[in-house]
Protein backbone atom coordinates (compact mmCIF):
# COMPACT_ATOMS: atom_id res chain seq x y z
CA UNK A 1 0.00 0.00 0.00
CA UNK A 2 1.50 3.41 -1.16
CA UNK A 3 4.19 2.14 -3.00
CA UNK A 4 4.48 3.43 -6.72
CA UNK A 5 4.37 0.33 -9.20
CA UNK A 6 4.84 0.15 -13.43
CA UNK A 7 1.94 -1.63 -14.95
CA UNK A 8 2.35 -3.34 -18.58
CA UNK A 9 -0.49 -4.21 -20.01
CA UNK A 10 -3.70 -3.22 -22.26
CA UNK A 11 -6.25 -0.43 -21.64
CA UNK A 12 -9.74 -2.43 -22.26
CA UNK A 13 -13.24 -1.68 -23.39
CA UNK A 14 -16.89 -3.08 -23.22
CA UNK A 15 -19.96 -2.38 -23.23
CA UNK A 16 -22.38 -3.28 -19.71
CA UNK A 17 -26.36 -2.11 -19.72
CA UNK A 18 -26.66 -0.54 -16.59
CA UNK A 19 -30.54 0.21 -15.89
CA UNK A 20 -31.06 -0.36 -19.46
CA UNK A 21 -28.54 2.34 -21.17
CA UNK A 22 -25.83 0.47 -22.38
CA UNK A 23 -22.88 1.95 -20.75
CA UNK A 24 -18.57 1.61 -21.80
CA UNK A 25 -16.29 0.18 -19.47
CA UNK A 26 -12.97 0.97 -19.26
CA UNK A 27 -10.36 -1.24 -17.27
CA UNK A 28 -6.96 -2.38 -17.46
CA UNK A 29 -5.62 -5.87 -18.32
CA UNK A 30 -2.38 -5.83 -15.97
CA UNK A 31 0.65 -8.16 -17.63
CA UNK A 32 3.53 -7.17 -15.55
CA UNK A 33 3.26 -5.15 -12.57
CA UNK A 34 6.51 -3.53 -10.71
CA UNK A 35 7.61 -2.30 -7.77
CA UNK A 36 9.57 0.94 -8.39
CA UNK A 37 12.34 1.79 -6.19
CA UNK A 38 11.10 5.02 -4.53
CA UNK A 39 14.15 6.96 -5.04
CA UNK A 40 14.61 6.61 -8.29
CA UNK A 41 11.13 7.14 -9.39
CA UNK A 42 10.49 9.59 -12.09
CA UNK A 43 6.97 11.42 -11.11
CA UNK A 44 6.72 13.18 -14.15
CA UNK A 45 5.95 9.54 -15.92
CA UNK A 46 2.90 8.70 -13.50
CA UNK A 47 -0.30 7.88 -15.44
CA UNK A 48 1.17 7.53 -18.62
CA UNK A 49 -0.23 5.39 -21.13
CA UNK A 50 0.27 4.87 -24.96
CA UNK A 51 -1.88 3.20 -27.51
CA UNK A 52 -1.81 2.59 -31.20
CA UNK A 53 -5.02 2.73 -33.04
CA UNK A 54 -7.16 3.39 -35.76
CA UNK A 55 -9.24 6.49 -35.62
CA UNK A 56 -12.91 5.28 -35.72
CA UNK A 57 -15.40 8.51 -35.69
CA UNK A 58 -14.51 11.63 -36.90
CA UNK A 59 -13.86 14.09 -34.54
CA UNK A 60 -15.94 16.17 -32.20
CA UNK A 61 -14.38 20.02 -32.29
CA UNK A 62 -15.72 22.53 -29.74
CA UNK A 63 -14.73 25.17 -27.01
CA UNK A 64 -15.34 24.42 -23.41
CA UNK A 65 -17.15 27.48 -21.21
CA UNK A 66 -13.59 29.31 -20.59
CA UNK A 67 -13.04 29.00 -24.35
CA UNK A 68 -10.43 26.39 -24.42
CA UNK A 69 -10.29 24.56 -28.02
CA UNK A 70 -11.41 20.62 -27.60
CA UNK A 71 -11.67 17.54 -30.06
CA UNK A 72 -13.24 13.99 -28.70
CA UNK A 73 -11.53 11.26 -30.60
CA UNK A 74 -12.53 7.43 -30.30
CA UNK A 75 -9.70 5.34 -30.84
CA UNK A 76 -10.13 1.16 -32.12
CA UNK A 77 -7.18 -0.11 -30.24
CA UNK A 78 -7.21 -3.96 -32.12
CA UNK A 79 -6.56 -6.89 -29.97
CA UNK A 80 -5.69 -10.57 -31.14
CA UNK A 81 -8.65 -13.14 -32.13
CA UNK A 82 -10.17 -10.00 -34.09
CA UNK A 83 -11.09 -7.99 -30.78
CA UNK A 84 -10.63 -4.28 -30.88
CA UNK A 85 -11.35 -1.69 -27.72
CA UNK A 86 -12.81 1.51 -28.53
CA UNK A 87 -11.02 4.18 -26.31
CA UNK A 88 -12.83 7.94 -25.53
CA UNK A 89 -9.91 10.25 -25.96
CA UNK A 90 -9.57 14.44 -25.70
CA UNK A 91 -7.32 16.65 -27.27
CA UNK A 92 -6.85 20.21 -26.28
CA UNK A 93 -5.96 23.56 -28.33
CA UNK A 94 -3.61 23.18 -31.19
CA UNK A 95 -3.87 19.85 -31.34
CA UNK A 96 -7.92 19.72 -31.33
CA UNK A 97 -7.52 21.68 -34.68
CA UNK A 98 -5.14 19.59 -36.04
CA UNK A 99 -7.42 16.55 -35.28
CA UNK A 100 -10.06 18.27 -37.16
CA UNK A 101 -8.55 17.42 -40.41
CA UNK A 102 -8.81 13.65 -39.69
CA UNK A 103 -11.09 11.69 -40.82
CA UNK A 104 -11.78 8.17 -40.09
CA UNK A 105 -9.34 5.46 -40.97
CA UNK A 106 -6.02 6.86 -39.88
CA UNK A 107 -3.77 5.26 -37.68
CA UNK A 108 -2.32 6.74 -34.77
CA UNK A 109 -0.28 6.84 -32.34
CA UNK A 110 -0.98 8.76 -29.34
CA UNK A 111 0.77 9.77 -25.56
CA UNK A 112 -1.22 10.81 -22.89
CA UNK A 113 -3.06 10.07 -19.33
CA UNK A 114 -6.13 8.13 -18.03
CA UNK A 115 -8.32 10.81 -16.38
CA UNK A 116 -12.18 10.78 -15.08
CA UNK A 117 -14.06 14.07 -14.86
CA UNK A 118 -17.17 15.08 -13.86
CA UNK A 119 -19.99 16.87 -16.01
CA UNK A 120 -23.39 17.97 -16.22
CA UNK A 121 -25.64 16.57 -18.82
CA UNK A 122 -29.16 18.45 -19.28
CA UNK A 123 -31.65 15.78 -19.67
CA UNK A 124 -34.73 18.75 -20.37
CA UNK A 125 -35.38 22.39 -19.72
CA UNK A 126 -35.00 21.77 -15.68
CA UNK A 127 -33.63 18.17 -15.31
CA UNK A 128 -29.91 18.38 -15.17
CA UNK A 129 -27.98 14.84 -14.37
CA UNK A 130 -24.42 14.55 -13.06
CA UNK A 131 -21.78 12.61 -14.70
CA UNK A 132 -18.28 11.39 -14.83
CA UNK A 133 -16.46 10.30 -18.03
CA UNK A 134 -13.11 8.18 -18.34
CA UNK A 135 -11.02 8.99 -21.00
CA UNK A 136 -7.16 9.22 -22.46
CA UNK A 137 -6.19 12.84 -22.20
CA UNK A 138 -3.72 13.32 -25.32
CA UNK A 139 -0.82 15.22 -24.93
CA UNK A 140 0.95 13.91 -27.56
CA UNK A 141 0.01 12.18 -31.24
CA UNK A 142 1.28 10.96 -34.10
CA UNK A 143 -0.71 10.46 -37.35
CA UNK A 144 0.41 7.89 -39.80
CA UNK A 145 -1.25 6.92 -43.21
CA UNK A 146 -4.75 5.52 -43.63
Amino acid sequence: MGSTVEVVGQFRSFNRFVEDKKRLILSVFVKEIFLMDQKFTDYTKTNSITLNGYLCKPPVYRKTPLGREIADLLLAVNRPYGKSDYIPCIVWGRNARYAMGLSVGYRMEIYGRIQSRNYEKKISETQVEYRRAYEVSISKLEVYDK
